[in-house]
């Protein structure tokens, strides 16, 4: 009796498994199509925001120049009213992002790069309230880019954050089958995933925040948890450093870095959720190859519903569900 029960459960595990695999593969599309609608609706932001709010940036760092240097003629010896008027001017262009030292300037907000870090900043909601739109056109734009954005951009870390989490379940499943400790393999993979993620996206970006913007080390931290967590400050945000020149791969570098940061975190969510969530039924007898190494764990329950539940022996039932008496049998007993 036992050998057939084993051989009689291995084709229904691995249909299990083939029914997995497939169930991923139609759904690879489906995520690229996602991430393609995701990646074309940040660049026609970008390009709206490009569009309405450069020429109004360039009108407005031209004019400040203008009347720096007017100002500068006129008063050889500021009194006060005219040390005031500077002083406003100053944090107007500050608001603007048209200070200017020298012969170097800061990132052009309102380029093409900049704009597209604004369409990133606001639909991810972190909101470094260090620029916003000036005309009335982009600001009503920015109500409707950002009503439709948010959304899409919760649904694009969620679908992200769960093909990262089936990666973490293969990885267990197949940890486990060559330890025969799914447990382990479980708590390894989970773990690995949090580790390689703080490294890449908290521990590794505060060194080339400190090299292109002069932080230190601790502060760039700071500005990495403050961003990927969407609380968004603005008290350090990058490009803002007027005496610095800025290469046009470091803004979009970081705006990939926080679109991929905070799906990662999505990650790490749904882990600690699944661990602390308490499996809502469990079986009492399973296949004989699954009874010395599976135990219910609440973390691979989404997994196992997408493969299919596992098929209990004959005569089992769930716990608390018990059959009628004259089928009813012990599952604790192994088959002679």
């Amino acid at each position: 009796m036992a050998p057939d029960s084993g051989l009689s459960a291995s084709p229904a595990k691995w249909d299990a498994s083939e029914r997995g695999v497939r169930g991923c593969a139609r759904r690879v599309p489906s995520t690229l199509l996602l991430l393609l609608t995701y990646l074309t609706y940040l660049v026609l932001g970008t390009c709206v925001f490009w569009v309405l709010e450069s020429p109004a940036a360039h009108d407005s760092s031209k004019r400040f120049q203008h009347e720096k240097w007017a100002l500068l003629r006129n008063f050889t010896c500021l009194d006060g009213p005219a040390l005031d008027s500077l002083i406003r001017g100053i944090i107007e262009a500050y608001k603007n992002g048209d200070i200017v030292l020298g012969n170097t300037t800061s990132m052009g907000r309102w380029e093409f790069v900049g704009s597209f870090f604004f369409s990133v900043s606001t639909i991810t909601t972190i909101g470094y309230g260090n620029l916003s739109p000036r005309t009335m056109a982009a600001r009503l734009f920015c109500i409707f880019f950002a009503l439709v954005g948010i959304p899409l951009n919760l649904v694009v870390l969620n679908r992200l954050g769960h093909c990262m989490l089936q990666g973490v379940h293969r990885c267990a499943r197949r940890l486990g089958g060559a330890w025969k400790d799914p447990a382990k393999a479980r708590w390894l993979a989970g773990s690995s995933a949090l580790l390689s993620g703080i490294l890449l996206f908290l521990l590794l970006p505060p060194l080339l925040f400190n090299r292109m913007e002069g932080w230190t080390y601790v502060e760039g931290f700071y500005f990495s948890f403050v961003t990927l967590s969407t609380v968004g400050f603005g008290d350090y945000v990058i490009g803002m450093n007027p005496s610095r020149h800025y290469p046009l791969w470091y803004q979009n570098t970081v705006s990939l870095w926080i679109l991929f940061g905070m799906a990662w975190l999505a990650l790490i969510i749904k882990l600690i959720l699944s661990l602390l969530e308490a499996p809502r039924e469990s079986y009492s007898c399973y296949p004989q190859s699954f009874k010395r190494n599976f135990k219910p764990q609440s973390w691979r329950q989404g997994l196992d519903e997408e493969a299919g539940p596992h098929s209990p022996q004959p005569n089992c039932s769930p716990e608390g569900q018990h059959p009628e008496p004259s089928t009813q049998v012990s599952c604790s007993e192994k088959d002679s």
